[in-house]
């Protein structure tokens, strides 16, 4: 039996599947074996709780993205620390640092990242990194972890393939999207070359960055069939294995059967 691709990394939550949100969810069915719908703000971690309770499939993480994380307080802290202990809450994120935007001030960033790190070390739970243009600050911070954390993925990983690398010898993981099939995706092509297929998590970070052909709609996971087929080429691997190699790799990440 095929099995199904793992979208590691979505956002059903968001307000763009507002209009039409279960028919979406509901035409994954035959194409997706699971999701994980990541929070960002502390609602969409709410939300992504509730999409994981009435929906077989799908399971949650919950953390405050760096941008979203300025107006941060302990009682949020301890909302995500107890919520870690329902059942189909699998990890911590996405959480990091986001010196793009630069909307919050990075000494709060770096605060929320550290505190939130600590309550994924105290409970054993995998962590979904956000890091952009921020890498040297993130490794800096991550590094510290390397014996309190076993599982981290870098999502939607932006940086070189040094880098990657670094991360990789750590035991940590990379997450790939719909940016791989993009026209000047030249660096994250040669990051999904030197990366060993075990060590990469195909996602969406739906409904942004939809692939080529696909580019500049509302994303979806049924998308990430043209990620597979772009990362198999690059791979020199069959498509179906890739599918299957990266699902085994999400459940292990996530600690999912």
């Amino acid at each position: 039996m095929e099995t199904g691709i793992f979208d590691t990394h979505a956002h059903y939550d968001d307000k763009q599947f507002d209009e039409d949100r279960e028919q979406v969810i509901d035409g994954l069915k035959d194409i997706i074996c699971n999701v994980v719908n990541v929070g960002a703000s502390l609602e969409g971690c709410k939300r992504s709780v509730e999409l994981a309770k009435k929906h077989s499939f799908i399971y949650a993480a919950v953390g405050v993205h760096p941008s979203d994380c300025g107006e941060m307080t302990k009682e949020d802290l301890d909302w995500i620390e107890n919520t870690l202990t329902l059942e189909k809450v699998v990890a911590v994120g996405e959480i990091g640092l986001d010196y793009y935007w630069d909307d919050v001030p990075r000494d709060i960033q770096k605060k929320w990242f550290v505190s939130q790190l600590e309550v994924a070390a105290k409970h054993n739970m995998p962590v979904i990194i956000h890091s952009r243009d921020a890498a040297a600050d993130t490794f800096e911070i991550i590094r510290e972890y390397k014996e309190r954390i076993n599982k981290m993925v870098i999502h939607c990983f932006s940086y070189e393939k040094d880098m990657a690398k670094q991360y990789v010898d750590m035991g940590y993981y990379i997450g790939i999207g719909g940016v791989l099939t993009f026209k000047n995706a030249r660096k994250l092509c040669e990051v999904a070359r030197i990366v060993p297929i075990e060590r990469i998590l195909l996602e969406t970070d739906c409904p942004y960055l939809a692939p080529e052909p696909n580019r500049g709609t509302r994303n979806n996971s049924s998308n990430l069939v043209y990620v597979a087929k772009k990362l198999a080429e690059i791979k020199e691997m069959d498509v179906q294995d890739v599918i299957s190699i990266t699902a085994t790799n999400a459940r292990q990440f996530y600690n999912v059967v």
